[in-house]
């Protein structure tokens, strides 16, 4: 017999239960996801700024446990609905995963990844294939953003041919600390990363310092007061429009920002919420999603 991956399809106030049930059970590892992720049904997680998010699944969760051979899937699905006192056992399926070295085949999915005209992100275990272009090491993590998602292209793209020498710059929503990092490298000084997230804060903070990249992260709470010449937030249309008078009142007047994480049908929408303070249009598209990107006007 091989290894499985049990999936269960339920909605979100079940989701984590069942997660915590299925580990304390012997599963192996028990991730959850987003039931409608790219679909028009996605929901964003988030919070208001300075906030945790309230919720931590999705409305529609999809939770996947990785089950070893000697274990029975439907037995411990059983057990683990008896644990939450569930009338029934949720449906399922299954999925073989064949029995490997786990380590070697997670490397093999995450070659250097090429962004824009000079800009390559390298895992631990690659050497860079040009050692003089814009080289970010990261591994892939918790923390969303290793270069492979078009919003994170997008900004990436954005940043190396937008951001000056000495401009001073925040990151909102830093995620693995991609954008800042590159920022960076790029001379922006000094450069700020924000996000919710304690756990993305930490990552970024790691990344930075293999990346010998001088950046400040914290939590909203910790956002300094002033202005900058770049703001960048890669988050999801929903939390850009809460924030968009934040983070437009965090570019100085004549300075620049670049939103992304937006499907193409959500960018009239997004733009109209800006456009009160910035000059603002679709920079690029990629694969479906836009950046955004504009001026803030000059005060008068």
């Amino acid at each position: 017999m091989s290894y499985r991956e049990l999936i269960v399809e339920l909605d979100r106030q079940r989701a984590e239960a069942l997660s915590d049930a299925l580990i304390e059970l012997g599963a192996l590892s028990v991730s959850v996801e987003d039931a409608d992720a790219d679909t028009p049904d996605e929901q964003p997680l988030f919070g208001e700024p300075g906030l945790t998010p309230e919720r931590t699944a999705w409305q529609h969760s999809r939770v996947i446990a990785l089950i070893a051979p000697e274990h029975d899937p439907a037995l411990l699905l059983a057990a683990a609905a008896n644990e939450l006192g569930l009338e029934a056992t949720p449906p399922f399926s299954l999925r073989e995963v064949e029995e490997q070295d786990w380590v070697r085949l997670t490397q093999s999915q995450f070659d250097p990844i090429h962004i824009g005209k000079r800009i390559w992100v390298v895992p631990s275990w690659h050497d860079a294939p040009d050692p003089d272009a814009l080289v970010l090491e990261l591994d892939p993590g918790l923390a969303f953003g290793t270069g492979s998602h078009p919003t994170t292209r997008l900004c990436m793209e954005w940043i190396e041919e937008t951001v000056q020498p000495g401009q001073s710059l925040l990151d909102y929503g830093c995620g693995s600390g991609i954008l800042a990092i590159l920022a960076k490298k790029c001379g922006a000084n000094p450069v700020v990363g924000i996000d919710i997230d304690p756990q993305a804060v930490e990552s970024a903070r790691h990344n930075s310092e293999r990346n010998r990249a001088e950046v400040t992260y914290g939590l909203p709470d910790a956002c300094p007061s002033g202005t900058f010449d770049v703001v960048v937030a890669n988050i999801l249309s929903n939390p850009l429009k809460l924030m968009a008078s934040m983070l437009s009142s965090k570019v100085k007047p004549g300075g620049r920002i670049a939103l992304s994480g937006i499907l193409a049908r959500q960018a009239e929408e997004v733009a109209r919420v800006y456009e009160r303070w910035i000059d603002i249009a679709v920079w690029r598209e990629h694969e479906g999603w836009v950046c955004l990107a504009g001026t803030r006007r000059e005060s008068h």
